[in-house]
């Protein structure tokens, strides 16, 4: 068996960017557009995903900047088991508890703690500015997670998205040159089937 020269596979494959008899303007056309759809696909993906993680990390560190964590006190006693179907996967249940903010008010809230916890037990909340309880932010280590698999999707999403919409520009393309050798064939098949002797 014979292999085909790398130089031949290598004419082959650039058939569209060479000069030849066959080669039409849409061929032109269509690897330009080839060539910047996947440009796209790969530049664009790998900064949509880098965009995404720097979002991702700037929004956990300005969360991180908007609450803090208070020492606060349990008021009542915790329930001694959660309640049955609560949905509750670490096995948590809410209390009411007590902290003093920085201007030296007092303020109440519910905080989800483990059952069983006497009243007086002392525990870590963490507050929004204005003194309402909010869940923790994502540590150093869980936002870097978070930056990196938001871009890690992001990044072939984008790809994918360019990649489509370059075969439907194709698919398009390819319609029209299918219409443009339908009228051509209109023009030249009657002659063609003359010079066969087929009937024309």
């Amino acid at each position: 068996m014979t292999r085909t020269p790398l130089s031949s596979a290598t004419r082959a494959w650039l058939w569209r960017w060479r000069r030849n008899p066959v080669r039409r303007h849409s061929d032109v056309v269509e690897a330009w557009i080839v060539l910047a759809v996947w440009a796209l696909a790969l530049l664009g993906g790998v900064l949509a995903g880098v965009v995404a993680a720097q979002v991702t990390d700037s929004a956990s560190a300005a969360r991180r900047a908007h609450v803090h964590p208070v020492s606060a006190v349990l008021a009542d006693d915790a329930a001694r088991t959660p309640p049955a179907g609560a949905g509750n996967d670490d096995g948590r249940v809410w209390a009411t508890v007590r902290w003093t903010g920085a201007d030296g008010s007092v303020h109440t809230g519910l905080a989800k703690i483990f059952p069983g916890a006497p009243v007086g037990s002392r525990l870590t909340v963490w507050t929004d500015r204005t003194g309402r309880i909010v869940s923790p932010p994502p540590s150093g280590t869980e936002a870097t997670l978070q930056a990196v698999l938001t871009g890690a999707l992001v990044a072939p999403l984008a790809g994918a998205t360019a990649w489509a919409g370059g075969r439907l520009i194709r698919a398009r393309l390819l319609r029209r040159r299918l219409a443009e050798w339908d009228e051509e064939w209109k023009q030249v098949g009657p002659e063609w089937r003359n010079l066969s002797g087929g009937k024309g």
